[in-house]
């Protein structure tokens, strides 16, 4: 099916795991340059054409976010997460759809505008000094601290009722999804002691919202676990009411884990503690010593991944660690519990050094030296984690507490508060061919922290999705969407109204065309066989974004 050459490496073995070691080495792979390039906005709805038929029951607005701008007059971003946000709205309604984006107007985007060059720095790279000013006073900003970012690039959000877009520091943005027009930049740390909070918050069905933050303080860092009321009790509110679940303390405070997403459960907050780590000593002084925030963080493989459990309703931190070998990652897929067991499942990969490969420099090579980087690149593979609940002084050590007869995942408690975990795969060899699965996503409304059947994601055959996947853990198969030269974002599940099984619903996701000018559309997938139903063509070039969400027309 691949129009690539595959070939089977066996090279780069981690100790102890049989499975991933198998890597699909690929050569010829097509440029994606237009992908991670510069785009005008259209602020005024267009029309698309469709093809095929889009189910008249889907209203309401698909919106996506993602980096849209890479340069201010001569200066570039360095980093694929430092572009300046865009945000695009596919409204549909009765079968047609329009299509609109705009450019957050963050401060970051405001300042680089108004100077036409990078002023504010970001993830991966450093602003320079204004020219403008004499050497002394170039010298002396390199001791001023680097301000975070309000480049909200990452995700939308919503808490009480409200559209957000949310990026990793301190800052978020109210939207209006209406218009995509920036209503309000609300910031964190006036509600909590936080330094910042993730673009993936989960929802309780009441409404109520969880994030992760951390502080930092004269002692160093800390984890914390946030909390958001579902709603509002006066019209103008944002994020009053939120509060601090509990703090855990890092295993070492100067260097704390990066986490991009955490994993909750019905009564559990998960957080993950991986060997991703920032040197805390290093992204303080970046603006000193000339260097990006990214050159602070690092890999350490001889360090442990660490299992957190936190009881949302009392915030109570679980004594009990859950610890595996190394490894990496960037969204969880589920959590839900049964039979004394919480099972985490997430996207794993064997090492954490991917986040540096994507350098804008990187995303742009071709031929040879952009199979390198792929090749050098680990993949993300689905993985289940049987976390047991009930560990007391009476469990006994050295054996299996996965009591599941159908899971191959293992969980064994080794010291008093210690239980060592080994991953059950939720695929078989067949994923390879793929790239892995990233991207993952659920029938969140319905599936969210409970037992659940299907997920879906992108295949990674390149360093962007290049397939759509929907994952059956019943059997460990999956269906596939796939054509050659198009690049899909990650896929939406929106559910039919009508909907009685977990799989009624559509399936939405932008599909780009490096090859092809203007070659955007909007793709609708039957969820349930994974066959087209139609699509949208925009006549606009548009960049690979991040993540999106479906807001339903009342």
């Amino acid at each position: 099916m691949s129009p690539l050459k595959l070939e089977r490496s066996d090279d780069a073995k981690p100790p102890g795991n049989d499975k991933e070691c198998v890597t699909t080495v690929l050569k010829g792979l097509e440029t994606i340059a237009p992908l991670v390039s510069s785009v005008e906005e259209t602020p005024e709805p267009i029309s698309t054409e469709v093809q095929g038929t889009i189910p008249s029951w889907i209203n309401g607005n698909f919106l996506r976010n993602g980096p849209g701008k890479f340069e201010f007059g001569n200066t570039h971003y360095n980093h694929w997460f430092d572009g300046m946000a865009m945000l695009h709205q596919f409204k549909i309604e009765n079968s047609k759809v329009t299509y609109m984006s705009r450019f957050l107007h963050s401060d970051a985007y405001k300042k680089n505008s108004e100077r036409d060059r990078i002023v504010m720095s970001e993830f991966g790279t450093l602003a320079m000094p204004d020219p403008c000013k004499n050497f002394f006073q170039r010298f002396l900003s390199r001791f001023q601290m680097m301000q975070p970012t309000d480049n909200a690039s990452v995700s939308f959000v919503k808490y009480k009722g409200d559209y957000y877009v949310s990026t990793e520091t301190n800052f978020i943005h109210k939207v209006n999804p209406e218009n995509l027009e920036t209503l309000e930049k609300v910031d964190w740390s006036k509600f909590i002691a936080v330094n910042g909070a993730t673009a993936h918050p989960h929802y309780d069905p009441d409404g109520t919202s969880y994030n992760m933050g951390n502080s930092y303080g004269s002692k160093g860092a800390l984890y914390n676990i946030i909390s958001v009321p579902p709603a509002k009790t006066e019209a103008k509110e944002t994020l009053q009411g939120a509060k601090v679940l509990c703090s855990i303390v890092p295993a070492n405070k100067s260097h704390p884990s990066y986490y991009h997403s955490f994993a909750m459960s019905e009564n559990y907050v998960v957080f993950i503690e991986q060997p991703i780590k920032m040197d805390l000593l290093k992204i303080v002084t970046c603006k000193l010593r000339g260097k990006a925030l990214n050159e602070g963080i690092y890999w350490d493989p001889n360090q442990e991944t660490v299992f957190h459990l936190v009881h949302k309703r009392t915030g109570e931190v679980s004594s009990v660690k859950y610890h595996t070998k190394a490894m990496s990652t960037f969204h969880q897929i589920n959590a839900f519990e049964e039979d004394g067991l919480l099972m985490l499942d997430m996207c794993c990969s064997d090492d954490g050094e991917n986040i540096n490969n994507y350098l804008i420099q990187n995303l742009r090579k071709a031929g040879d030296a952009l199979d390198e980087v792929y090749n050098t690149t680990s993949r993300a593979f689905p993985r289940r984690f049987v976390l047991p609940l009930n560990v007391t002084s009476e469990t006994p050590t050295g054996q299996n507490l996965n009591t599941r007869p159908s899971s191959t995942a293992t969980c064994v408690k080794t010291s008093k508060d210690k239980v060592f975990c080994h991953h059950e795969d939720l695929h078989g060899d067949d994923l390879h061919e793929y790239g892995g699965l990233e991207f993952p996503q659920i029938n969140y409304g319905r599936c969210n922290t409970q037992p659940y059947r299907y997920f879906y994601g992108c295949g990674f055959r390149h360093l962007v999705g290049d397939s759509l996947l929907k994952m059956d853990l019943k059997d460990k198969t999956f269906k596939v969407w796939y054509q050659k030269g198009f690049y899909p974002s990650e896929p939406v599940f929106v559910p039919s109204p009508d909907a009685v099984e977990e799989d009624d619903g559509v399936i939405l996701s932008v599909v780009l065309t490096p090859s092809q000018n203007k070659g955007t559309f909007l793709l609708v997938l039957n969820a349930k066989t994974f066959e087209e139903l139609g699509r949208a063509n925009v006549p606009v070039n548009m960049p690979y974004g991040f993540h999106g969400t479906f807001n339903a027309s009342a």
